[in-house]
């Protein structure tokens, strides 16, 4: 009963993750900026980083069930 937010909140990040990292590879792709005034090398970084960080926590709470 108590793994059931924690299997909730595992796929929210992953997900979110996951979905953060490919808007920002289709960004870079197609030469879009990732975020508005912003320069391009910063934002991408930043948010590749903070895929990578949403994307390890999600997975590292659905495997702690």
């Amino acid at each position: 009963m108590e793994s059931g937010p924690e299997a909730f909140a595992g796929v929210a990040f992953a997900l979110f993750g996951a979905g953060l990292l490919v808007w920002t590879a289709v960004c870079a792709r197609t030469g879009t900026p990732v975020a508005d005034g912003v320069s391009r090398p910063v934002a991408t970084v930043t948010t590749l980083l903070s895929g990578v960080v949403f994307l390890a926590t999600g997975c590292w709470l659905l495997l702690s069930l």
